[in-house]
């Protein structure tokens, strides 16, 4: 019997990783498509493609499973105006490129997975946004918005199709939690700018659940808002931090301080002093089981064992 095949686009990454160790451990056959296909000793492939063209790549779609893409350039560079229009292109010529090559093969996947972001809706302030708020107005919503619209362009009759707009994931071995926990740990771990701004936060762990709900429940279909239901401000979010790690209050840091040093790392200050309010609606609809639904546990679950207070 031929095992049922998943095929991730844009995996090498964070979360592509997690989630092919997931679906391979439920049994499925892994294929990773990437810019920078390596030869593995496990028994995922990885497949060459250049998130853009048609190649020998598509021929892994026909009969799969799902097909899952995370493709983008990293979102945390300088928002010139050059960058923007690569975040843009990287994003859209994916999808373009998965949806011209499923109305070519014979068996079409099953069930397609877009990855969104939660930087959709803008910058919320204190407005929580479920999946019929509108879009923002800002940069991160244009390119969430462009995003989504040429997935929704995608004429794919065969194939369900499902958007997750994915919150700040916290895991140990990618994303931003490494970087604030060092920061933390050098007491360094203060607010930043007003500490107003939200964070819709998701554990690793179950954001590697949503996938796995929305590839295997046949009537999911439309846009999720994949965050945990505790969203907390910047300022909550680094006072749980340091309680974590054992580390006492710290300053916050200045608007200015943050420009100034996103300028010397060649990042984007928004991305930290402005934040998005969002509630899963469709998720607690459908009775999502969380294993870390509250910001604390979640952290006391990441942080290094040497540092979880003891009680």
């Amino acid at each position: 019997m031929n095992q049922k095949r998943i095929v991730i686009a844009g995996g090498s990454g964070f979360i592509g990783r997690a989630l092919a160790r997931e679906f391979a451990a439920q049994g499925f056959e892994i294929v990773i498509l990437t810019r920078t296909p390596r030869k593995r000793t496990d028994d995922m492939r990885e497949v060459a493609w250049d998130g853009k063209n048609l190649g020998e790549w598509a021929a892994t779609l026909d009969g799969a499973e799902a097909v899952i893409n995370l493709t983008g350039k990293n979102i945390n560079c300088p928002h010139t105006p050059e960058n923007v229009r690569d975040l843009i292109a990287s994003r859209v010529d994916s999808v373009n490129a998965l949806a011209a090559a499923l109305a070519q093969v014979q068996t079409p996947p099953r069930v397609w997975v877009q990855a969104s972001a939660i930087g959709y809706y803008g910058d919320t302030g204190a407005v929580a946004c479920d999946e019929h708020a509108r879009a923002g107005s800002d940069t991160l919503s244009e390119i969430c918005w462009q995003w989504e619209s040429a997935f929704e362009a995608a004429r794919v009759p065969s194939t369900r199709k499902v958007a997750l707009r994915i919150g700040f994931v916290l895991g140990r071995d990618g994303g931003a939690l490494p970087v604030l926990s060092k920061l933390a740990e050098w007491f360094l771990g203060g607010a930043v700018g007003s500490g107003r701004q939200y964070i819709s936060w998701i554990h690793l762990a179950d954001l590697v659940r949503m996938f796995v709900a929305v590839v295997t429940r046949d009537k999911l279909v439309g846009t999720f808002n994949a965050v945990a239901p505790g969203a907390v401000t910047n300022g909550e979010f680094m006072s749980e931090l340091r309680r974590a790690l054992q580390r006492p209050w710290s300053p916050s840091v200045p608007e200015f301080a943050v420009r100034l040093g996103a300028r010397f790392m060649k990042s984007e200050p928004t991305l930290a002093l402005t934040g998005q309010h969002c509630v899963p609606g469709k998720f607690m609809e459908i009775e999502f089981q969380y294993r870390f639904p509250q910001l604390r546990a979640a952290l006391e679950n990441l942080v290094p064992i040497r540092n979880r207070r003891i009680r």
